[in-house]
């Protein structure tokens, strides 16, 4: 038998997979609780009876979105090299739900650099997990495990940077040359030995 607890912590995360997919399609910016209510279909009420605050539901929907996109990473099949690995990660965060989970960790992380809760802290928590992830992917590619960190450290620093310019359309050329670039930069890191 189902207990009261289970139910409402079934009902928390229904509510936060929800709330994740309306914040993906319209981003952070100007989110009110009583519009997003009514989106989910229910009240603002509810959904401060389930979460202790906007606070604890917008942390709540970027936990939600960081762990999403740490499963489409570790979703991508092995690369035959790292090199490759980073053309494919690009690849698929340029397109689908990663592309969103993608676009909205950048506006949090905007918001995060000027202190703004829960912002800062919750981009700092779901930096490690993401890190993480991208080193397993270039360990599953032919990185050494000593290596990865430092190799994941660039690819993310440098996707992050890419992110903030794909919707300025510098053109693909430019576009797919940084890409090249990057991709032979963290394949350099991962040959260097140390």
């Amino acid at each position: 038998m189902e207990t009261a607890t289970a139910r409402e912590g079934d009902r928390r995360r229904q509510l936060a997979e929800a709330a994740t997919d309306h914040v993906l399609e319209h981003g952070l910016i100007g989110l009110s609780l009583r519009p997003l209510a009514a989106a989910l279909g229910t009240s603002d009420r509810m959904l401060l009876y389930h979460f202790s605050g906007k606070d604890d539901l917008v942390a709540t929907v970027l936990h939600t979105s960081n762990e999403r996109s740490i499963g489409l990473v570790r979703s991508l099949p092995a690369a035959p090299s790292v090199r490759e690995a980073v053309v494919a990660l690009w690849a698929a965060s340029t397109q689908g739900q990663l592309e969103r989970c993608q676009r909205l960790y950048v506006e949090a992380a905007a918001l995060g650099l000027f202190g703004q809760e829960p912002y800062a802290s919750v981009v700092g928590d779901s930096n490690q997990a993401w890190l993480r992830a991208l080193a397993d992917l270039l360990v599953a590619a032919g990185c050494s495990p000593a290596l990865a960190p430092r190799a994941a450290n660039l690819l993310d620093a440098a996707m992050m940077g890419l992110q903030l310019d794909l919707p300025l359309d510098r053109g693909t050329a430019a576009l797919d040359r940084s890409v090249t670039d990057l991709a032979d930069a963290v394949a350099a890191i991962a040959a260097s030995g140390g």
